[in-house]
């Protein structure tokens, strides 16, 4: 007899990253490969972080803070936020993963996402067993905000809401979200992702998720350092919340689920403002250059405010990426988002975004 697992585990659709470049190299025989697909930040870590992780190699021996004390206090005074209302996690995915154990306990709970949006959200209503509730984009690929709050019921518990949006690149404006806050019933908790700030935040109408906690609306505030700062590697997501609700993440998180490098490397990256200025500036520069050339090549591109581009080809993108592929460029199939004629592609250096548009010029008319 089989040993019983639980229905709602094996309902999940198990997360596919993107492909290793080592694999693509070997499978393909190719000596250059280009990755486009997990916006990773081109410019690599801080060199502030990798100098403090060279230091640190010779402890690893010792068991991490399971405070993060030092990061929290590094993380308060940037952010101008008290240490009680921060929590930590090995990446902001196992934040949100611990949501749903923090806030979903009854089958008849519920979780509403949108659709296309983060696929982990959906993790968290499907390890609970409770209902997941998801709400199309409008035409334009946006939030649909009114669509969101007819969709809430008595038994909503976690609205997400990426902003940036991942795969669109659209974010909600402040005065938007305000409205929509407003009109939320108290029993339910906003998660704001924004795992995409730093390239957002030089927008006026960009609002953060420490605005809205200030003021005492049911917010949570997700960030991570696998972004602009680019420390993917070593898996780091931290996030704001009242300081109830930090404090029960504390009571639910695994212990030591930060590890030593993790810390260490955080807080060298936070004292970095100039490695996030030219990695924000270099990626709107180029953000621009290939929205053009996607325009160029027959593509809708839907405006971005994160370290990528959703581009439409109004045919199936399939033949598309496999010949980008066959040519050492990596970009992430529409398919995965439930897109088939779109591709997400992550900005990358001028150098590797040039390759890139030489191999779709190709990939294009090969698949005419």
């Amino acid at each position: 007899m089989s040993t019983p697992i639980r229905p709602n585990v094996l309902n999940m659709t198990p997360y596919v990253p993107g492909r290793p470049i080592d694999e693509v190299k070997q499978e393909l025989g190719l000596d250059r490969v280009i990755k486009l697909a997990s916006n990773e930040n081109p410019f690599g870590p801080s060199p502030k972080a990798v100098e403090a992780l060279k230091q640190a190699v010779g402890d690893l021996h010792l068991y991490p803070d399971g405070a993060t004390a030092a990061l929290k206090k590094a993380l308060s005074a940037k952010f101008d936020i008290g240490e009680e209302s921060l929590v930590l996690g090995n990446g902001s995915d196992e934040l949100i993963h611990l949501l749903g154990l923090v806030f979903l306990g009854h089958p008849s709970d519920e979780v509403i996402v949108g659709e296309p949006s983060f696929i982990r959200y959906d993790a968290s209503a499907e390890l609970a067993a409770c209902h997941l509730v998801r709400v199309p984009l409008d035409r334009d690929l946006a939030y649909d905000l009114k669509a969101f709050s007819d969709a809430v019921t008595d038994h909503t518990r976690l609205v997400f809401l990426a902003n940036p949006n991942n795969p669109t690149g659209g974010i909600v404006g402040r005065t938007d979200l305000a409205h929509f806050l407003k009109d939320l019933p108290r029993a339910v908790t906003l998660v704001l992702d924004e795992a995409y700030y730093e390239f957002a935040a030089d927008d006026p109408e960009y609002p953060s998720s420490l605005e809205f906690i200030r003021e005492g609306y049911n917010v949570i505030g997700l960030r991570t350092f696998s972004k602009a700062y680019g420390l993917a590697g070593i898996r780091l997501g931290y996030g704001f919340a009242s300081p109830r609700v930090a404090d029960a993440f504390n009571r639910a998180r695994e212990p030591f689920n930060v590890n030593s490098l993790a810390q260490i490397a955080g807080i060298a990256a936070l004292s970095d403002d100039e490695h996030v200025r030219t990695t924000v500036q270099m990626n709107s520069e180029e953000r621009r250059r290939m929205a053009e050339q996607l325009t160029g090549h027959g593509a809708r591109v839907f405006p971005s405010w994160g370290n990528f581009l959703f581009a439409d080809f109004g045919r199936p993108s399939k033949p598309i990426y496999e010949a980008l592929l066959a040519q050492g460029v990596i970009v992430r199939p529409g398919s995965a988002f439930g897109k088939p004629s779109f591709l997400r592609i992550s900005i990358g250096t001028p150098e590797e975004n040039t390759a890139f548009v030489t191999a779709l010029d190709r990939a294009v008319t090969a698949v005419v």
